[in-house]
């Protein structure tokens, strides 16, 4: 079996601190596709770094290749005391907004700007890039909205976002006149939160970022937030 290292250093970070880039090889060659799970997750050393980081050193197996993977992330807040039951069906769904921290790797749902429910989040293998085009596999920042809710999803559940929205066509159109990218270029769609395969879990709570840009959470608690939020529902994602 080949034997592939990828260190993967995320400008992850409270306060604006940048950490360092990907290495190109993850850009240029290796992909874990959306459709195509890894296998044999395994973490190999976790140790924090004195300045608010987790460093964490996973392997997983692609196809014929085992890949070692560095990953580098804010050390979130607690999950603690925010287990209390909630009824869905007495929550007024227009005080509801999930905010999406790239840095801290999580999804917030909160209710008259409280938060109610904390969940461990992964998105695409450069969260701390912002979307440019189709394409790139980055998960966009900014204020959506959820537009659908597919409850068939192969990822257990699916919420549409509304990307793209105004500001991502400007910033689009603004990058492709300056010649940042490709005349060609598309800006991309179909992006939403969503769980994952089954059996997945582990990805989630090691921090891999698999997807195509979307945000993937643990399917119990996909399961949960798609039944406490509506379409309409305010998504923030920030970096």
């Amino acid at each position: 079996m080949k034997q592939k290292k990828i260190t993967f250093l995320l400008c992850l970070c409270l306060s604006s601190l940048a950490i360092g880039t990907p290495n190109s090889t993850r850009a240029q060659g290796l992909k874990v596709e959306e459709s195509a799970p890894v296998k044999n997750l395994k973490l190999i050393k976790e140790e924090e770094d004195g300045k608010g980081h987790i460093i964490r050193t996973v392997q997983y197996s692609k196809g014929n290749m085992r890949v070692t993977e560095t990953i580098i992330m804010a050390k979130p807040p607690s999950l603690a005391s925010l287990n209390m039951p909630i009824r869905p069906d007495t929550l007024n769904k227009n005080l509801l907004e999930i905010i999406v921290n790239k840095s801290q790797y999580r999804v917030a749902l909160y209710y008259r700007n409280r938060p109610i429910r904390v969940y461990k989040a992964v998105f695409g293998p450069n969260p701390k890039l912002n979307k440019i085009m189709e394409g790139d596999r980055n998960t966009p920042e900014g204020k959506f909205t959820i537009t659908h809710k597919n409850p068939g999803s192969k990822y257990t559940r699916f919420m549409g976002l509304s990307y793209p929205n105004d500001s991502a066509y400007a910033r689009f159109n603004k990058l492709k006149a300056a010649g940042k990218i490709p005349s060609n270029a598309r800006i991309g769609g179909d992006v939403g939160i969503h769980g994952i395969w089954k059996g997945g879990d582990d990805m989630i709570e090691m921090g891999v970022g698999w997807t195509d840009g979307c945000v993937a959470i643990k399917n119990k608690d996909m399961e949960e937030l798609f039944s406490l939020v509506g379409v309409g529902t305010k998504v923030s994602i920030r970096r």
